[in-house]
């Protein structure tokens, strides 16, 4: 009986004293305060400025993590062109995610089919129709193409075959197309807006459609839904349904890669380090053990077949053109089994498990082009900024164009006078070599290259092997497609260079003072 007794009075204590906790007792978590200011994050009685935990970046759909580090850039074989625009130099790029494959023509059909259904007003025709590639890119004089103008890009058998005959500007777009409807799937799935809102776009939604910048700015409204888990709040500490980009929920943009990234990316160097780093505690070796010639490892006669015995020895690493009037091999034995571009999981991934960066269809980056490229940045080289401010003039609620995104206006040079580290909006043209760097850059009277030419890497189906080398270069104005250049999309990466659960830095065990 007293056993009995004391068993329930030691279970009432205990559920006071869980009463006790929940309400603000012994085990209450502490909030995290400021270590400037002391002052609490989170509180509503102590300002309410609301700080997020740390957290990693998440990765975009298609996109694979690129470890960075340095690596030289420029020409892995002779010059056998004789262009010298690709000399080897030293740098780095910081870590980044990149397609995992080439984008595909059912993916710019998607991007399509949302262009033709939220701008279907009649004042939005040149924009849809600028949308759309240029099929007539595979028409030659001496040659019969026709069945792939009308149905390479359509026909069903090809929707995973890189989408072609785009233009520069066009994959610029769609890069923003892309990040809009990645993030508005993000906050749709989270509660935060509203699935409808998406039927209303697609019935030619115009202007207001989701655009990221927008949404963050509060240009663009929505309809906003009601999270069923909402951990936001404002600064009263009442939950809030609006999403700022200092929450992590929303991705970064999706762009093309710089030159420097694609080229790292192509290489695939990792597999090249014997003993890459394996957690926090297994450094790994600073080494390449060899230089390559083209995505994957040296090996074998030329390079290009694989030699580990089996049934695929002896098959083409890559889709190109192997000699004049040889595009796939004899009948039955083709060598690389595609005349044409194949589908854009085909052939062997290199060391980040990247598809066709040697081969298939050259692609885009985002550089605008230079023969010379040894005044770039050693780290996350890139030419291509002009520099931009948002467009305020129509004031509040009018920051948007046409199709709903943020407008911007150039920097005003004289505002940046006093600047150190530019002084200048325009830098595209920036010590590139000519005289006092005129825009004009003397096209189509001493050069064919201008401000609008941009960079395209790697070979493609119709190419020799040479071009296959990441370190090759050409280029092609950003107003212009072929039949033989596609593209893939980049992210920015943020937090620890070696990926999501690693540490930025090198901590080291606190040493004791001695007394």
């Amino acid at each position: 009986m007293l056993r009995g007794l004391r068993n329930t009075t030691l279970l009432l204590t205990a559920v006071a004293a869980f009463g006790a906790c929940k309400n603000g007792g012994l085990f209450k978590k502490k909030p995290e305060q400021s270590s400037v200011t002391g002052w609490n994050y989170n509180d509503k009685n102590q300002g309410g400025f609301s700080v997020v935990k740390p957290k990693d970046i998440k990765t975009g759909p298609g996109l694979v993590f690129v470890q960075g580090g340095t690596f030289t850039m420029g020409a892995s074989q002779e010059d056998v062109m004789g262009d010298w625009n690709n000399i080897p130099r030293r740098v780095t790029v910081n870590s980044f995610f990149i397609d995992k494959t080439e984008v595909a023509n059912v993916h710019y059909r998607e991007y399509l089919y949302w262009v033709e259904n939220v701008f279907q007003d009649e004042q939005y025709k040149a924009v849809v129709d600028g949308a759309k590639p240029d099929t007539l890119v595979w028409r030659s004089e001496l040659g019969y193409n026709e069945p792939y103008v009308e149905y390479y890009f359509r026909h069903p058998s090809y929707n995973y075959y890189p989408v072609v005959g785009v233009t520069w500007k066009q994959a610029y777009d769609f890069c923003i197309w892309r990040t809009d409807r990645v993030n508005q799937l993000e906050l749709i799935k989270r509660g935060f807006q509203n699935k409808n809102a998406v039927k209303q776009e697609l019935n030619g939604g115009g202007q207001d459609n989701f655009n990221t910048k927008s949404y963050l700015m509060g240009e663009y409204q929505g309809v906003p839904g009601k999270p069923k888990k909402n951990g936001l709040k404002d600064a009263q500490g009442r939950p809030r349904n609006f999403v700022k980009f200092e929450d992590g929920i929303l991705l970064p943009d999706y762009r093309l890669p710089t030159e420097a990234e694609w080229e790292y990316a192509a290489l695939g160097l990792i597999s090249e380090n014997p003993m890459p780093r394996k957690g926090e505690k297994k450094r790994g070796e600073e080494l390449i053990a060899n230089k390559q010639i083209y995505s994957w490892k040296n090996d074998g006669y030329d390079n290009l077949r694989a030699t580990r015995r089996g049934a695929w020895q002896g098959a083409m690493l890559a889709n190109f053109k192997r000699g004049t009037g040889d595009y796939m091999g004899v009948n039955g034995g083709l060598n690389d089994r595609s005349a044409y571009p194949s589908t854009i999981q085909s052939f062997f991934p290199n060391g980040f498990g990247l598809f066709n960066m040697s081969g298939n269809v050259s692609e885009w980056v985002a550089d605008v082009y230079r023969p010379l490229n040894v005044d770039n940045d050693d780290i996350n080289p890139y030419r291509g900024n002009i520099f931009k401010t948002v467009d305020k003039s129509g004031g509040e609620g009018n920051l948007r164009d046409s199709l709903g995104r943020i407008k911007y206006v150039p920097e005003n040079d004289s505002t940046l006078k006093t600047r150190r580290n530019y002084q200048r909006h325009y830098a595209l043209n920036f010590l590139d070599g000519d005289s006092l760097s005129n825009s004009t850059y003397g096209y189509g009277v001493t050069t064919l290259i201008s401000d609008r030419s941009r960079v395209v890497k790697g070979g493609s189906w119709n190419d020799m092997p040479y071009w296959l080398s990441p370190g090759s270069r050409r280029f092609l104005e950003e107003d212009q497609s072929s039949s033989t250049i596609g593209f893939r999309c980049a992210m920015t990466h943020y937090g620890a260079p070696e990926g999501n659960k690693t540490k930025n830095g090198n901590f080291f065990p606190s040493r004791r003072p001695k007394k």
